[in-house]
């Protein structure tokens, strides 16, 4: 039997082919759990869902009407939600005196004001129905700043302090809320980054194990999260392979290492 046997699963985030969000819709279905994807694209959701033998909606976490949507129409097809978790986010990089107003609202829609809405309409069922649990994807950059990234890793911050406030009022009620905060992770999202020669290397000396992160490795953090051997919350699970014991490369050392690694230039 599945460790997720029985159990109904949502997971917001799961509208790009391969992402986090489709990973842990993979892992959570072998596990046992009914499982409903969310995204804002119809397609790749219709796909994983079918792939999985899931369910899917689209759903916008920053409308609060999509997202109390989305937890209605699980109630509806599973009865009751046990584990919601919510992967949206979006990597801005941006100078701190560059950063503008247009992208301080969209990054505060997706990544505080989403957040807060999914807690309100994940936990408040589930206190109604004796449990679950919440898991949402903060960063190790909140702990281990990295350069041109601070709008992100602001709205990361408060995402964690939501956590911590849903967590401590409503742990009575049976409910779990803690977050992720991966490293530099081969997603989809990172993958043109990642793909730059110089810039995994940069990162891999940071990094106690020896190598960046896996969406499979986030999708195995929250399997144990979802799981009812896990007595944790309020907390942030640092799945990074142990980067925030120390820090991110600076970006004169990322410079260094893409400078070092980019091909010779031809003669003439």
């Amino acid at each position: 039997m599945g460790r997720l046997e029985g159990k109904s699963a949502v997971i917001l985030g799961a509208a790009g082919r391969d992402n986090m969000g489709q990973v842990m819709a993979r892992t959570f279905a072998r596990e046992g759990a009914r499982v409903m994807v969310a995204g804002r694209h119809e397609g790749p959701l219709r796909e994983i869902a079918s792939e999985i033998g899931g369910r899917y909606a689209t759903s916008d976490i920053t409308k609060k009407a999509d997202v109390e949507a989305l937890a209605n129409a699980a109630v509806a097809a599973f009865g009751k939600i046990d584990i919601a978790v919510n992967c949206t986010g979006w990597g801005l990089m941006a100078r701190l005196l560059d950063t503008t107003e247009e992208q301080l609202d969209r990054l505060s829609a997706l990544q505080f004001k989403g957040p807060y809405f999914f807690l309100q309409a994940f936990v408040g069922r589930m206190a109604q129905s004796g449990g679950g649990s919440v898991i949402n994807i903060s960063s190790a950059s909140v702990h281990a700043v990295l350069n041109n990234h601070a709008a992100y890793i602001g709205t990361k911050a408060a995402g964690e302090a939501l956590v911590r406030c849903f967590a401590n009022e409503f742990g009575a009620g049976g409910v779990r809320v803690n977050s992720i905060a991966p490293g530099l992770t081969s997603t989809p999202m990172t993958e043109r980054e990642v793909k730059m020669p110089g810039l995994e290397e940069a990162f891999v000396k940071e990094y106690p194990l020896g190598r960046i992160g896996t969406t499979q490795d986030v999708a195995d953090a929250a399997l144990w999260l979802a799981g009812d051997e896990c007595f944790m919350t309020g907390q942030v699970l640092q799945v990074n392979g142990g980067l925030t014991l120390r820090r991110n490369p600076t970006q004169r050392e990322i410079s260094a290492s893409l400078k070092a690694h980019s091909p010779p230039k031809p003669a003439g």
